[in-house]
C-alpha cells in the first residue's frame, strides 16, 4: 500500500500506526483500570476510611490529561523523532507527571486532615485542629511552590535561577502592595503558633464575645451568643485586648452585703461566721475571706470573696443564687435587716423667748428604722 510507504519525520506510516496503536491500548488500559480501582475502592461510606480510602480518593484525582500524555509518550518510544521534538514532548511528560503527583500529594495533605477530624472532637481538641489546619496550608503553600520550581526548571530554554532573582525583586514591590493582606497572613501564623484562642474556645473581644469557629488566612470567625456571625481581622484581632473563658479554671465572685446601723454589736460579729458557713457549705466553692469593711452612709458594709471552681457559667449561677438565697434566710432568721439608702429627720423645738418658730432640721446620713 501506498500509505504505508509514506515517510514522516523519518518514520514509515507503519511506525506512526503502531506508535498510534500503542498509544490508544495504553490509554484504554489505564482508563480500564481506573474505572475497577474506582468501583473496588470509592465508595461513599469509605471516603473517610484508611487505606481504601486514601486509595479511591487518589484514583479520582488521576487526570485524564496526564493519562494521554504518558500514553502518548508510550507510543513514540517506537518512533524516531528530531532532536527538538523529542525535546520538547519529553519536558511536557516531565511537566504533565509532576502535576499529577502534586496533585496527589495535595489530596494525601486534605485527605489526612479530613480523616483527623472525623475522628476527634473539634470541641475537645481545637488548638490540634487549628495546628494542622494552619500546616496543611502551609504543606499545600510548599507544595505549590516546589511544583511550580520544578515545571519551570523543566521548560527547555527558561533559567530558573535568572527568574527568581527577577521574582525577588518583584516580590518586593508586590511586598508593599499587599503589606495589609500580609500582616493578616502573619498574624493568622502568629495566632497558630502561639495559640492565644483555638477554634472551640469562648472569648470577649472589647464588647463582642462569641465561639471562634474558623481561623482563616485573612480573618478569624466567631459566632456570638445571638446567632450571628462576627468577622475579625487576623491583625486587628492581634491588636485587641482578648479575655479566652475557655481557660478559665475558676471564678473568683467578689460581692458586698449591707446592713443598718441599728444591728447590734453582737450580731455585727457573727455576721463573717454566718457568711463563711454558708459559702463552705456549698460544692465546687473555696472560701476566700468575709470582713466588716467600713461605714457608708447608709449601711455597715461587710466585703465578701469566694471562688466557683469550675469555668461552666450554668453551674457559676447557681451557685451565687444558692449562697444569696441561703444568706437571705439567715439574716431573717437571725433578726438582721440589710441596709438601703434613708433619712432620719430631726425635729428640733427653739428655746423660749429666742423668737424663732419651729424649725424642722433635715439630715442625710445614718441610716433608722424610724419614718
Amino acid at each position: 500500500m501506498r500509505v504505508l510507504n509514506w515517510v514522516i519525520w523519518d518514520n514509515h506510516m507503519e511506525r506512526w500506526l503502531i506508535a498510534f496503536a500503542l498509544a490508544l491500548g495504553i490509554l484504554i488500559t489505564l482508563r480500564v483500570l481506573e474505572a475497577v480501582l474506582a468501583h473496588r475502592y470509592f465508595k461513599k461510606d469509605q471516603v473517610q476510611g484508611g487505606l481504601y480510602g486514601l486509595i479511591g480518593s487518589l484514583v479520582e484525582k488521576a487526570s485524564t490529561v496526564v493519562m494521554a500524555i504518558l500514553a502518548v509518550f508510550a507510543g513514540s518510544l517506537v518512533l524516531e523523532l528530531p532532536a527538538p521534538v523529542d525535546k520538547w514532548f519529553s519536558a511536557v511528560v516531565i511537566i504533565a507527571f509532576i502535576i499529577q503527583t502534586a496533585i496527589w500529594a495535595n489530596e494525601l495533605i486534605v485527605f489526612a486532615l479530613r480523616r483527623y477530624q472525623s475522628k476527634h472532637d473539634i470541641r475537645e481538641e481545637g488548638d490540634r485542629m487549628t495546628t494542622l489546619r494552619a500546616l496543611g496550608f502551609l504543606g499545600k503553600l510548599v507544595l505549590i511552590a516546589v511544583a511550580a520550581l520544578l515545571v519551570l526548571d523543566n521548560i527547555p530554554g527558561v533559567k530558573i535561577t535568572t527568574l527568581l532573582a527577577s521574582l525577588g525583586i518583584g516580590g518586593i514591590a508586590v511586598a508593599i502592595a499587599l503589606q495589609n493582606i500580609l500582616a493578616d497572613l502573619f498574624a493568622s501564623l502568629s495566632i497558630v503558633l502561639d495559640k492565644p484562642f483555638v477554634i472551640g474556645d469562648f472569648i470577649v473581644v472589647d464588647v463582642f464575645s462569641g465561639t471562634v469557629e474558623y481561623i482563616g488566612l485573612k480573618s478569624t470567625r466567631i459566632r456570638s451568643l445571638s446567632g450571628e456571625q462576627l468577622i475579625f481581622s487576623n491583625n486587628d484581632l492581634l491588636k485587641s485586648r482578648i479575655r479566652n473563658f475557655k481557660r478559665m479554671a475558676e471564678r473568683r465572685v467578689l460581692f458586698s452585703i449591707g446592713v443598718v446601723y441599728q444591728t447590734p454589736h453582737e450580731k455585727i460579729k457573727r455576721i463573717p461566721g454566718m457568711i463563711r458557713e454558708t459559702i463552705e457549705a456549698q460544692d465546687n466553692v473555696r472560701f476566700d475571706r468575709a470582713h466588716f469593711q467600713g461605714y457608708a452612709d447608709s449601711a455597715l458594709n461587710f466585703e465578701i470573696v469566694y471562688y466557683v471552681l469550675s469555668a461552666e457559667y450554668n453551674l457559676y449561677m447557681d451557685i451565687r443564687q444558692t449562697i444569696n438565697l441561703e444568706l437571705f434566710k439567715k439574716f431573717a432568721d437571725a433578726d438582721i435587716s440589710f441596709a438601703y439608702p434613708t433619712r432620719t429627720v430631726h425635729l428640733q423645738t427653739p428655746a423660749e423667748g429666742t423668737g424663732l418658730e419651729q424649725t424642722p432640721s433635715l439630715t442625710e446620713g445614718a441610716e433608722s428604722d424610724r419614718p
